[in-house]
């Protein structure tokens, strides 16, 4: 009689042994929330941010004639800078060299400009002639406007427009819109 033998298991293929990485835990979207300021202290919801052709001589300029104050510069190759923010009054303002592989651009002379700056100073008069003396030009003289600010506007040598103002009165709605309307009867040549 024959006798049976039983079929030898073949042992199972070897498997690669696995590493076990530790995961770190995603942080919860209320977490992060606490944890990161989505307004990072020291800025407001709004940063103006300027492409200026000579960024370095830029923040001078503003330095003399405004009173900025640098807080931070991160230099870029060729001697330019990247990005540097500048505190006026209680406001930043970024500042960087024009990138034109990146799109950005410093204001060409002679072109529109979209966007201009206003700004608010103690003296207007003082901060407006010294603007002049460091290269700036008129664009508008300065005057007491109806609205109650004293203003006037220069581009600075970078192209850039700035309003400079200093509010001298504070008027109600409905005096603006008075003086509004007799500032407009004036412009027109009506009595």
């Amino acid at each position: 009689m024959a006798t049976k033998r039983k079929a030898a298991k073949k042992p199972a293929p070897r498997k690669a042994p696995v590493k076990k990485v530790a995961k770190k835990a995603a942080p919860k979207r209320a977490q992060r929330a606490r944890a990161v300021k989505a307004i990072p202290d020291g800025y407001r919801a709004l940063t103006p941010y300027l492409c200026i052709d000579g960024a370095a001589a830029g923040i001078d300029f503003y330095a003399r004639v405004f009173g900025a104050k640098e807080r931070m510069r991160m230099p870029a190759p060729g001697g330019k800078v990247g990005h540097a923010e500048i505190v006026i009054g209680d406001s930043v303002l970024m500042v960087a060299d024009e990138f034109p592989e990146m799109g950005f651009f410093a204001p060409k002379q002679g072109a529109g400009l979209p966007v201009n700056m206003h700004l608010y100073v103690k003296d207007v008069d003082a901060v407006f002639q010294r603007a002049i003396a460091a290269g700036a030009e008129v664009v508008r003289a300065i005057e007491d406007k109806f609205y109650g600010d004293r203003t006037g506007s220069l581009k600075d040598p970078f192209g850039h427009v700035w309003h400079l103002a200093t509010h001298t009165e504070d008027l109600s709605m409905a005096e603006m819109k008075r003086r509004g309307a007799e500032e407009a009867k004036k412009a027109g040549g009506g009595s």
